[in-house]
């Protein structure tokens, strides 16, 4: 069965490694960037810019590395996507873990527009406190 064009949009998010040129293209100018309080930072961001420089600004400094990885991609209806991921994340102390997530993406006008995340927040203050 072939991919619905919305997943392969999504897909192409998480296959870039957020790109710069790739998020340019394929986010929407409205973007909201909803992370589940309790995530370090959590909260909603407006924009792409707020995101950077708010969300992504203040919490990759925090850790050697981070990443969001997308396991399965599951569309669902006409406007969103489903990612079952995990994000794997490096201390400065070099401890290392993985944490589950899940993401909704709603797609308009072949723009993501709205990321809903849920995530093991728990895993992710440990490695940030190791």
């Amino acid at each position: 069965m072939s991919e619905s064009p919305n997943t392969a949009l999504v897909r192409r998010l998480y296959d870039s490694g957020m790109a710069p040129e790739v998020t340019a293209e394929i986010l929407a100018p409205d973007l909201v960037w909803d992370i589940t309080p309790g995530f370090p930072y959590g909260g909603i961001y407006h924009g792409w810019e707020s995101v950077g420089r708010d969300f992504f600004g203040r919490l990759l400094p925090d850790f050697a590395s981070f990443a969001g990885n997308g396991d399965q991609f599951f569309a669902a209806g006409d406007d969103h996507v489903f990612v079952l991921g995990h994000y794997h994340a490096v201390s400065k102390t070099g401890t290392e873990a993985d944490a589950r997530f899940i993401h909704l993406w709603t797609i308009r006008d072949r723009k993501l527009t709205h990321l809903r995340q849920a995530a093991d927040s728990h895993v992710v203050r440990e490695v940030l406190n190791s």
